[in-house]
């Protein structure tokens, strides 16, 4: 049977998933309901988070397909597919066109010689301009350096939610079929030389509670047997051996046991406990090892603490070092986009692609039952020649015209140089180059600027000389400087000074950042102090008091909010905002000494 390998690489949210899912429908590898989105998160965010691989049988050939997720932050997943795979689906929304991460993924693609077959997607959208946006695809290919033979791309026109494709915008079409032909057509038959000795390289890593770890890859080269002893090469030229214990490949999303596979296919290993992403295995010491897979660097960093707060302990089941340790070691097994510097005691360096890529990590580890504090996200900077550098990103950002003054103003204060501005169809497009500094912290506030009905998105460009002093937040903390419970007569006089984080009956302790100023100065506060109660009359005696609903902190919203000296307290149960210093004396005490 021949083989086709593919991936669906695109921006966020222009549809892949949604594609994926309805090529699986129709060539009846599931039925109705069952989505690539697995992970509970992913189903929640409505993003995709991990790279994730099905098949679909049509014409007598097999399809493997490999979902990638769109955001930039998780753009080490889509880089360690693209080497599995002979092509790529590019996926651009027919009325936004290509995005920031249509540019990253397509031009990793590129530069790994794919010849891409473009899908311009939610063709029926009010808005939607396919020709315009096909000869824009054009130009990004041309920017990126395409060949003569990349240029002479296929394109699909697809409604993916309706699960119809078509070759030309007038055709008729009920189905995907046109696309599945394409397909064929276009991508050639995996490379399925059985005579050569056993190559595989894994892309993923899967973990199961009974057959232990699972390397996910292609096979190069030869046949793989269920049983065969085989020789595990790293990049570097180290060696050790292993066992097959079990093979499996996969029919839609669902494993299936096999005794053997050939070259071309996309398989999942069961029996190398210690197995890595990228690494080599093989039949021969002296076989020659495939090509490591290269990451990206990692652009901002935090510290990971044993979270010390006053509350500690209450909801968590995993508190010690020891235990978050041992948890940033598993995630390192399958997380390639993260790195941690285990070398201090009492906290762990974690560098990360992002903001959302981190909180990510902190969702899971909070679910999993763990109690952890971590510090303000800080931004890489590196040193060459005397001179400090800082990542730079690339930032397109639509908004409805009346909001685009106050964006404007906002990124010229975090240091963002625009490079294009154009309005269509009641919204601007802004295209800035801004120091990822000027980023960390902007989401939330471009969020309530635009009342939510902006998009913005970005992607990391280079390494740049240093931009200087950043001056991102007017408003200051509002602490707390007791313990006990929020009282509502305090919080009615507390919400006329700034925002709140919590509501009336809340616990808090002394240190505890219970909103913040609008006047830009930190204030220590007593939420627990109630009404003065006398004997004498006056007028405002039983006036009725009215609650403002507080700002509710996230994980992504607490990594925006905090500030240098404050910790991020994530539990199960609960995100909270703390002074690293609890009592105001030992703030002005470490305030001094810095001094």
């Amino acid at each position: 049977m021949e083989i086709r390998n593919i991936a669906i690489i695109a921006h966020v949210d222009h549809g892949k998933t949604t594609l994926t899912d309805a090529l699986m429908r129709q060539t009846g590898m599931v039925g109705e309901g069952v989505s690539m989105d697995s992970n509970v998160l992913e189903q929640e965010r409505g993003i995709t988070i991990y790279a994730k691989n099905t098949s679909v049988f049509y014409k007598g050939t097999k399809i493997n397909i490999v979902d990638t997720p769109g955001h930039a932050d998780f753009g080490s997943e889509v880089e360690r597919v693209l080497r599995s795979i002979d092509t790529v689906l590019l996926l651009v929304d027919a009325q936004e066109g290509p995005m920031p991460q249509t540019r990253f993924v397509l031009k990793k693609s590129l530069e790994l010689g794919l010849k891409p077959i473009v899908v311009l997607n939610k063709i029926d959208k009010p808005a939607a301009r396919p020709q315009e946006v096909h000869n824009e695809v054009f130009e990004l290919f041309f920017e990126l350096g395409a060949t003569d033979e990349q240029l002479d791309f296929t394109t699909v026109y697809a409604i993916g939610r309706r699960g119809i494709a078509k070759r030309t915008l007038e055709e008729d079409s009920k189905d995907l079929t046109p696309l599945l032909d394409i397909i064929l057509e276009n991508v050639p038959p995996a490379k399925a030389d059985v005579s050569a000795p056993l190559r595989m390289q894994p892309f993923n890593l899967g973990y199961d509670n009974f057959l232990g770890r699972l390397a996910i890859g292609r096979i190069y080269e030869g046949t793989m047997r269920a049983g065969d002893m085989v020789v595990i090469k790293k990049p570097g030229g180290d060696t050790r051996a292993g066992r097959i214990t079990k093979l499996c490949t996969y029919e839609g999303t669902a494993r299936k046991e096999v005794p053997e596979a050939t070259a071309g296919d996309i398989v999942m290993v069961a029996g190398l406990p210690d197995i890595y992403i990228g690494e080599t295995i093989c039949v021969n010491a002296d076989q020659e090892a495939l090509p490591a897979i290269n990451i990206d660097e990692p652009t901002i960093s935090l510290n990971f603490l044993v979270n010390d707060s006053p509350f500690a302990g209450r909801e968590g089941k995993f508190v010690t070092i020891r235990q978050i340790r041992d948890r940033l070691e598993r995630e390192l097994e399958v997380n390639v986009g993260l790195r941690v510097d285990f070398s201090a005691l009492d906290s762990f360096k974690v560098y990360g692609r992002g903001e959302l890529h981190i909180s990510i990590l902190l969702e899971q580890m909070r679910r999993e039952g763990f109690e952890i504090q971590v510090s303000q996200p800080q931004v890489i900077t590196k040193e060459e020649n005397g001179v400090k550098l800082e990542p730079y990103e690339e930032l397109i950002i639509d908004v409805p015209v009346e909001s685009s003054g106050i964006v404007i103003e906002k990124l010229g204060k975090r240091k963002g140089v625009m490079l294009n501005m154009k309005e269509s169809h009641g919204l601007t497009r802004l295209t800035y180059e801004i120091p990822t500094r000027g980023l960390l912290g902007f989401r939330n506030q471009f969020m309530v600027d635009t009342k939510g009905e902006g998009i913005l998105s970005s992607r990391f460009v280079e390494f740049r000389s240093y931009a200087g002093e950043i001056k991102k937040r007017d408003a200051g903390s509002m602490v707390s400087m007791a313990s006990g419970k929020a009282l509502g007569f305090s919080i009615w006089n507390l919400q006329e000074r700034g925002v709140l984080y919590i509501d009336h009956g809340a616990e808090v302790y002394e240190g505890m950042v219970v909103g913040n100023t609008s006047k830009g100065d930190e204030m220590s506060v007593n939420p627990t102090k109630g009404k003065q109660l006398s004997n004498m009359r006056s007028s405002g005696n039983d006036e009725a008091i009215t609650l403002i609903p507080p700002y509710e902190i996230t994980i992504e919203r607490g990594l925006e909010l905090i500030n240098s000296d404050e910790y991020l307290e994530i539990t199960p149960q609960s995100v909270r905002i703390r002074k690293m210093y609890l009592t105001e004396s030992e703030r002005i005490k470490a305030m001094n000494k810095a001094k």
